[in-house]
């Protein structure tokens, strides 16, 4: 009975996962990408949007994001608050005219999808977001669905 209570919490733990201990985010509803044992915060901003010829277009301003990573499957970690982090989608972005921009519909059609990525609860209030799949260089955005807000970030 006691080796069965052991399986049975040994399992439970490899199935809750881990806490995350390590670096702690300052500020919440801000991803920051984990790079070892060091933060760096994303860079938030709102996407502004507009119609172009038959397309329906999200446009933040700047060419590139001041946020960098050198992962091309990048990990986030993120306090939650306000922000529900089941919610949140990571989009790439194309440079264009000193801004970066992302076409969500082509005559009414969807066309932006999201990179696939997964949200894993690893504390209380802190939540992992992982990539997983290779990002090629880059920019990209982190945004809650339904949302004009956008945390940005560049793969190099």
């Amino acid at each position: 009975m006691l080796r069965r209570l052991a399986v049975v919490l040994i399992c439970s733990g490899i199935l809750f996962g881990q806490k995350y201990t390590g670096p702690q985010p300052e500020k919440a509803d801000l991803p920051y990408l984990v790079h070892a044992d060091n933060l760096t915060a994303t860079e938030a901003g709102e996407a502004k949007e507009q119609d172009r010829k038959g397309d329906h277009i999200a446009v933040i301003p700047g060419a590139t994001s001041s946020a960098a990573t050198p992962l091309n499957s990048p990990i986030f970690i993120i306090r939650a608050d306000k922000i529900n982090p089941d919610q949140l989608e990571v989009f790439r972005l194309e440079s264009k005219n000193g801004n970066r921009e992302v076409i969500l519909t082509h005559k009414g059609k969807p066309v932006a999808k999201p990179v696939i990525s997964t949200v894993t609860k690893v504390g209380d209030d802190l939540y992992k977001l992982e990539v997983n799949q290779d990002l090629p260089n880059g920019e990209y955005s982190i945004s809650p669905q339904g949302s004009n807000t956008v945390f940005c970030f560049r793969v190099y």
